[in-house]
């Protein structure tokens, strides 16, 4: 019977493994299923879905309320916070496979901070830009332009830490860290620069939020995210190999440069996409998998698609309490993220150094 060892390095049949996984899988399936009901079915409005799918099954047209409501604000928030939290998640579980520490994330290596510096940018900067390229990207300059700060960083990262055909693990980390402060730094001269309203939408957008949510945004962030979590997909036993290290994984047969390539591409893409469209969004990308690790273990198989379905689950919820707190504004769902994720994230840290007794 093969054994495994479990995160108490305690050892337990490889099989019991697996069941508790697909068990998990499933859960979790339900889990998103039941928080996409309620995210739809609930917020401020008094459009009632009960009502909206009576009307489809007897043939009625929808009220103008219910249509507007669901159609073009929940349904379009839905979807957007689905995409956005798997593509934080799997991004956060292929950040720490990638670096073998537990605490990595995209914002560890400048993607996200970079992503901002080009949000900020289209925010104080987008007014001088010339008419055509304003009528081109019309409402999406926000978004286009943090898609595009997020991976220039990423190329930045990979130029600096490439030699000879090989990347450094090492030096992309402290590259990272650099560019997250020479991003920081231009950023708060911008910041500098803003007037009123420019300080303000800039904090809303670096608190983040699915309000903004159109299908237009959908439909331009959709097709980067699916991709980049499903590549992510394949990346499983490269990602077990070298958790092991780079020359076990090597003498294993996994091509571990090609690997590290897309692993880089495919988080650069999923984050990418994710802040542009959403802004500073926190905790998803790191408490996700931990939890799931504490509960099927560290196999990437099971654990990039288990931490996509509850990355989506957990920002549906965010979203929720970020809609119902203070009805009928809206708390940012950063904040939410924030409040719900750092106590977690302590009791994982003061659990896997055994301070609090268990």
């Amino acid at each position: 019977m093969t054994l495994v060892m479990d995160h108490d390095g305690l050892t337990v049949p490889a099989r019991d493994r697996r069941t508790t996984a697909r068990r998990v899988t499933l859960a979790l399936l339900l889990l998103l299923g039941l928080t996409s009901i309620l995210s739809i079915s609930v917020g401020a409005s008094e459009a009632s879905v009960r009502a909206a799918i009576v009307d489809l099954v007897n043939g009625r047209e929808m009220s103008d309320l219910d249509r507007i409501v669901l159609w073009d604000i929940r349904l379009p928030r839905l979807t957007m916070g689905v995409l956005v939290g798997a593509a934080l998640a799997v991004s956060g579980v292929v950040m720490q496979g990638l670096f073998r520490n537990p605490l990595a994330d995209p914002g560890i290596v400048g993607i996200s901070a970079g992503a901002g510096l080009g949000a900020i940018s289209a925010i104080i900067l987008g007014a001088y830009l010339p008419a055509t390229i304003l009528a081109w990207v019309g409402n999406g300059l926000v978004a286009v332009a943090a898609f595009l700060g997020g991976w220039t960083s990423v190329l930045l990262l990979y130029r600096v830490s490439t030699r000879r055909g090989q990347t450094s693990v090492a030096t992309m980390l402290l590259a990272g860290i650099a560019l997250g402060a020479l991003s920081g730094a231009v950023s708060g001269v911008l910041i500098y620069m803003a007037d009123d309203q420019q300080l303000r939408d800039l904090t809303f957008w670096g608190m983040g939020s699915l309000a903004g949510a159109t299908w237009t945004k959908v439909i331009t962030a959709a097709p980067i995210i699916l991709i980049s979590v499903i590549v992510a997909q394949f990346l499983a036993r490269a990602l077990n190999g070298m958790a092991m290290g780079e020359a076990v994984a090597h003498h294993m047969g996994i091509p571990v440069q090609r690997s590290k390539n897309t692993a880089i591409l495919a988080v650069a893409g999923a984050t990418g996409a994710a802040v542009a469209v959403s802004g500073g969004i926190g905790f998803i990308g790191i408490v996700v998998p931990h939890l799931l690790r504490l509960a099927t273990g560290p196999d990437h198989h099971r654990l990039l698609m288990n931490s996509a379905l509850l990355g989506a689950s957990l920002l549906l919820c965010a979203d929720m309490i970020s809609r119902l707190i203070v009805a009928p504004a809206e708390l940012p769902i950063g904040i939410v993220t924030a409040i719900l994720g750092a106590p977690v994230f302590l009791w994982i840290l003061l659990r896997r150094h055994g301070t609090m007794g268990m």
